[in-house]
């Protein structure tokens, strides 16, 4: 029995029994977990071991740029490449390419130049973020088709499948410090991988070979071409985390290391932060009240936790200019505030993203979204290395502040409403989501 029409889709797509699409969406969501670990893990890997060389935060900020820009491409691709060969074959080649960018990075040497080691570390990085967001890509397309099968259920497995793997990657940070301390870098780079082979087999044996595959788009003005719910969306989404990775990809973790915090404690602290706003993004359901259409009280949420969310940055700039005593804990507790606030604008966006996008071509509707998400974190990641070097916590925490009050001006023109031709049920319908 076929699950009735999204808004903005259709019934292209089989459906399986709903039991079929609870498995399906288990499977895939431990797959990304697999994959969500070693990438946090990555992260501090590069992040602590060429700090601790000596390299300034702009270099290590540039050490991330390929990363995120490659992000940008592989959403686009990744969501066409999707919809077209389907889903599984799209989680597989996206744990190859980064069990090979793991294998790369650990050929790095201690003899090369600093130049040498720079651009290596950048061209393996690079090969990682196209690993992530394909990956990413195809398992957000994978939700939308498997809670097709689950009536109303739509934002409670968005939510879980996002906030489980934001937890996810805050254990992985851990895991990055851990390993780093007790197996050094390349040693923890091959254990990664070896991690990952064994999610790949598990995704190649159990994921349905033609799940998600559909008719893809002929051009690149039709791939380009999404509704106005679907663009707005994504330029919301591009300043929502720009403002986050303005200040926390190097800002935080410098500013604490420089207060006193060893990198144990630093490690510990941003996987502490990033569980605790997994698990936040995974009960957001529970804090945005439902609608029979799916839209018109989820909307103006996410223009109201978008406010909320903006004024942080600005009462945090504050008390770092005001210089107050014991200012490395204010800045923690303000960033709990602000973990708290942009886990629910996060889970929110990433509801709306399925609610508008159609079901005939999901995948390709998802990239282009998280090509917008690649293209925030990668003008972040830029700025968070300029700000900070220019100016500090302050510079970095003002830049957050401007672009959070840009995602909630472009949050004011949302549209509550999808237009749609004939039935439908709302993906936040009181069948099963209330």
């Amino acid at each position: 029995m076929s699950a009735p029409p999204t808004p903005g889709g259709s019934t292209d797509v089989a459906t399986a029994p709903t039991t079929n699409g609870a498995r399906n969406y288990a499977i895939v969501t431990a797959a990304y977990w697999g994959f969500t670990l070693t990438d946090g893990a990555l992260r501090m890997l590069v992040l602590l071991h060429f700090y601790r060389l000596g390299y300034s935060p702009f270099t290590l900020a540039f050490l991330f740029l390929l990363y995120e820009a490659m992000g940008v491409v592989a959403n686009l691709i990744g969501g066409w490449l999707a919809t077209r060969f389907g889903i599984q074959r799209m989680l597989t080649v996206g744990l190859c390419t980064q069990i090979t960018g793991f294998l790369l990075l650990s050929r790095l040497s201690p003899d090369w130049t600093v130049t040498m080691s720079v651009a290596w570390v950048v061209l393996s990085q690079g090969v990682c973020g196209v690993a992530k967001d394909l990956t990413k890509t195809a398992s957000k397309s994978a939700i939308k088709l498997t809670a097709s099968t689950a009536s109303g259920q739509l934002f409670k497995w968005v939510a879980w499948f996002t906030g489980s793997k934001n937890a996810m990657k805050g254990v992985g940070f851990f895991l990055g410090g851990l390993l780093l301390d007790r197996l050094g870098f390349q040693a923890s780079l091959w254990s990664m991988a070896g991690l990952l082979a064994i999610v790949l087999g598990g995704v190649v044996a159990f994921v349905p070979p033609l799940m998600g595959k559909s008719k893809a788009s002929k051009s690149a003005k039709e791939l380009f071409a999404k509704n106005r719910g679907i663009n707005l969306l994504a330029a919301a989404r591009v300043a929502l985390f720009g403002a986050r990775d303005v200040w926390f990809v190097v800002g935080v973790p410098v500013f604490l290391y420089a207060s006193g915090w060893t990198f144990t404690m630093v490690g510990g602290f941003l996987a502490a932060w990033t569980i605790g706003y997994g698990l936040v993004q995974a009960l957001a359901p529970a804090l945005v009240r439902r609608s029979a259409d799916g839209l018109s009280t989820e909307v103006p949420a996410a223009r109201l936790w978008s406010a909320v969310l903006a004024v942080v940055p600005v009462a945090l700039a504050v008390v770092v200019a005001l210089k107050v005593p014991h200012l490395e804990w204010a800045v923690v507790g303000g960033l709990g505030l602000f973990g708290f606030a942009f886990a629910v604008n996060s889970s929110v966006h990433s509801y709306l993203i399925l609610a508008y996008a159609g079901s005939e071509k999901a995948a390709e509707d998802v990239g282009f979204y998280y090509a917008a998400n690649a293209l925030g974190r990668f003008f972040g990641t830029l700025m968070s290395g300029l700000l900070y070097q220019w100016g500090g916590l302050l510079f970095s925490l003002s830049g957050s502040a401007a672009m959070l009050i840009a995602c909630w001006l472009i949050t004011l023109a949302l549209p509550d409403k999808v237009a749609v031709t004939g039935p439908q049920e709302a993906p936040g319908s009181p069948t099963g989501a209330n």
